[in-house]
């Protein structure tokens, strides 16, 4: 028990200390943009990922960002400490979970400092590298926490804002995942939190100048 309260607090301070400074995002192009949903072009990344098999969104959440925030404060054969960054992504892999439920991956992504050369994480934490190459996602945004209950709901509205748009004929499950929810705020932050639903949208079709870069 003790253990687990000095992890929380842990937590709590070094997301506390992210507030201070701003936290480095993966950069993108916006190609399109509407009232209710965002087409955007992100270049290639490198993430480290954490997979989960769990049925719920929340508890998979938890566990991989547990494991992840492990692995930035020092557990890797570097002994690197790594700045936290924005979002903690979480991808729902369809059919990879127990009794072909859905399975999750939980993204941390690596700052610039270690784009290149990620460390290499210590094997008990279970995490990959992942390599994430120039990827179109159609974004939503919502606020609130982003709870079981309400991140099938936004990927519908997403789906249903898409269809309804020139996009509809444009979005691909090539990655193997169905949706991700992308998580900008650490859990103690109550009002104004930003999070959003990924979907991946075909690289032939939006390959554009866009029409701002972030």
């Amino acid at each position: 028990m003790a253990k687990q309260s000095f992890f929380i607090i842990s937590v709590f301070i070094i997301e506390f200390l992210a507030l201070c400074y701003a936290l480095e995002t993966p950069s993108y192009n916006l190609v399109h943009s509407e009232s209710d949903f965002e087409i955007r072009l992100y270049g290639n990344s490198s993430w480290m990922s954490a997979p989960v098999r769990e049925v719920s969104f929340q508890k998979a959440t938890v566990d991989g960002f547990n494991r992840l925030f492990k692995y930035i404060q020092g557990g890797n054969l570097n002994c690197s400490q790594i700045r936290m960054t924005s979002p903690v992504l979480t991808s729902i892999v369809p059919g990879a979970g127990p009794f072909h439920s859905w399975a999750y991956s939980v993204k941390f992504y690596l700052p610039e400092k270690f784009q290149a050369d990620p460390p290499i994480p210590l094997a008990q934490l279970r995490l990959k590298s992942h390599s994430r190459n120039s990827t179109c996602v159609g974004v939503r945004k919502f606020s609130g926490f982003a709870v079981d209950s309400n991140v099938m709901v936004e990927a519908e509205k997403l789906a249903h804002s898409l269809k309804k748009s020139s996009w509809a004929n444009f979005t691909t499950a090539e990655s193997g995942t169905a949706f991700s929810i992308a998580q900008y705020d650490p859990p103690f932050k109550v009002l104004g939190r930003l999070n959003e639903v990924w979907v991946d949208v075909k690289q032939s079709f939006c390959e554009s100048d866009g029409v701002a870069s972030y």
